[in-house]
């Protein structure tokens, strides 16, 4: 996968989990940095499961899967 589709895939996860977690994004620097980040965690927690997601939507599905965890992470270190 090309540098460009990791930029596009990282902004639209960390937009799409900044919207679930938070009710809106980070804007576009902190949505690829949030999307990016979580394409590593939901790459490293779809292996320990045995999943696997291939093409564009698979990419985009797993790195959101992986930002929400981030964001939801983040959110309980900021609470204690």
């Amino acid at each position: 996968m090309g540098f460009l589709a990791w930029l596009i895939i990282g902004g639209l996860a960390g937009w799409i989990a900044g919207n679930i977690m938070r009710g809106g994004g980070f804007g576009i620097i902190a949505n690829i940095g949030v999307g990016i980040i979580g394409a590593v965690i939901g790459g490293f927690l779809f292996s320990l499961l045995g999943l696997q997601a291939g093409g564009f939507i698979g990419s985009l599905v797993t790195a959101t899967v992986g930002a929400v965890v981030l964001l939801w992470v983040i959110s309980k270190v900021r609470r204690a």
